[in-house]
């Protein structure tokens, strides 16, 4: 199987789904539902066999390059090491628990799932896109379904949160495509193509490369999100429906932290020097501040969207750890930001799978009105008490490696920050046990003694995500292996820097 265009198989399968759909009837439901799973399926298989046959050694695997716009320099290039290895997996499983989570959508079912395959089309692409050109491309494909996604299946005030989401991207999109720009004709290198303009890009004046630089933060950090950017997150969750929520937490906020990785570190490593305390104190205020609002949320999704603000940053913690000159440290950051991508995208999902199963039968998320579900549910209350741990960061479970890592380097370079960090920490515990008390303990309200537990296809979805949080807390090291190379990497690119 490795022998075949790996990425173009997961790439555009989803569209292929899709063109099948547009042919379809508009009142089928059947018919959708099983063409995006079973697509959703195919792609975590392909998935499994890129990692089984992605093997040691540097550089990145599964190329696939030929010229699209040779006048230009605008080329189809494809590739991906051991950071978009993982997460292409991540978006292939989180794809197919979404893709059957969504079952329970009965209106417009085709429209949904040929919006929710061109969505998963646009993520692949970001994720193995080694083209600007075709990155950007696939990064505003992901904008538009997801648009629609939200605005016409989502709760009451959808447009409003569509809107509030399309507009922050899109602005941002813009002054990313701008930098883009920017960097072909700066660097003359007459090609689109990311590794060429990483080799011609430092040879740029310190002050160039420091302003196309905030111009790609402007993109990027929109979609971490990075504080005071992250206003849309809340509304977008909070409106969405469940599935979209998983998908937008789990995968389209590691979109933002890939492309730091992916562009604005190793393409303009002096600039990212000249940056990296900015961003280490970001990611400080992106975790106290994240969990400090979440401590204070009553609705469910939004704790859980909060909480995704505060993980998030601790993407942006390792970068900017690594990103400044220090004696060792660098390479546990990276690793640990990195790792928390992967670790963030499935305790995520986990989590907002079980807030849609509490909505399904409560009809709110109010966490004053829960109280002593576990005695009506106990089996969504013993998922729901997993996923919590795993969240705050409990050894054992994925959230804690990544944290760890990241702490342990950056206390090496900005220890002062980390002492503030280990407050976040505190806080980042204090929200998810709260909320874990609201739901499952306390006295029980009598409106819900009758509640039944998860059913199969929840089940389905949700013990899978178990298990891998699960195995990414005491077995990292087929992680690491992935990820040791493209550290390495990107650490020698910084190192040109200083």
């Amino acid at each position: 199987m490795t022998g075949l265009p790996l990425l173009s198989l997961l790439v555009w399968l989803p569209l292929a789904g899709a063109v099948v759909l547009m042919f379809a009837g508009r009142e089928q439901k059947s018919l959708p539902r099983a063409v995006a799973t079973v697509v959703m399926a195919v792609q975590v298989v392909l998935a499994l066999a890129a990692w089984a046959g992605f093997g040691d050694g540097p550089g990145f695997r599964y190329v696939e390059r030929f010229e699209w716009l040779p006048s230009v320099g605008v080329t189809y290039h494809l590739g991906i090491d051991g950071l978009g290895l993982t997460l292409v997996a991540l978006s292939a499983v989180i794809g197919l628990i979404a893709a059957v989570a969504s079952y329970g959508i009965q209106d417009r079912v085709r429209d949904f799932y040929l919006y929710l395959l061109l969505l998963q089309t646009g993520i692949m692409g970001v994720f193995t896109a080694l083209d600007y050109i075709l990155f950007f491309i696939f990064w505003e494909l992901m904008l538009v379904p997801m648009y629609f996604l939200i605005g016409i299946w989502g709760h009451d005030r959808r447009e409003y949160a569509a809107i509030k989401f399309f507009v922050y991207t899109m602005v941002g999109s813009m002054i990313m495509l701008v930098s883009i720009l920017a960097l072909y004709f700066a660097t003359g290198a007459g090609t689109f193509d990311m590794l060429a303009i990483a080799e011609a890009a430092p040879a740029l004046p310190l002050a160039v490369q420091r302003l196309i630089f905030l111009g790609l933060f402007a993109g990027f950090a929109v979609k971490v999100p990075v504080v005071p950017l992250h206003t849309w997150l809340p509304d977008a969750h909070v409106e969405a429906p469940t599935p979209i929520s998983v998908i937008l937490a789990a995968v389209l906020l590691k979109a933002g932290g890939y492309a730091f990785f992916r562009i604005s570190l190793p393409t303009l490593p002096e600039a990212a020097a000249a940056f990296g305390y900015f961003f280490a104190v970001l990611g400080i205020i992106n975790i106290v501040w994240g969990a400090l609002v979440a401590l204070a949320q009553t609705d469910f999704k939004r704790v859980v969207a909060y909480s995704s603000v505060s993980h998030m940053g601790f993407v942006m913690l390792g970068l900017g750890a690594a990103a400044l000159p220090a004696v060792s440290g660098a390479a546990e950051a990276l690793t640990g930001a990195a790792y928390v991508m992967l670790a963030h995208g499935l305790n995520s999902a986990l989590l907002f799978l079980l807030v849609g199963v509490y909505y399904d039968r409560l009809h709110t998320r109010d966490l004053n009105a829960m109280g002593g579900l576990f005695k009506a549910m106990p089996f969504a209350g013993t998922v729901l008490a997993w996923a919590i741990f795993a969240n705050l960061g409990l050894p054992g479970l994925s959230g804690f490696i990544g944290e760890f890592f990241t702490f342990l380097g950056a206390y090496r370079t900005v220890p002062g920050l980390v002492y503030v960090g280990l407050v976040g920490l505190v806080l980042v515990t204090a929200f998810n046990l709260w909320t874990l008390h609201r739901v499952n303990f306390g006295p029980p309200n009598e409106r819900y003694g009758h509640l039944s537990d998860m059913t199969a296809r929840e089940t389905l979805t949700l013990v899978p995500l178990v298990a891998l949080t699960t195995l990414l807390g005491v077995y990292p090291g087929f992680v690491f292996d992935v990820l040791n190379q493209p550290v390495t990497t990107l650490l020698q690119r910084l190192a040109a820097g200083f």
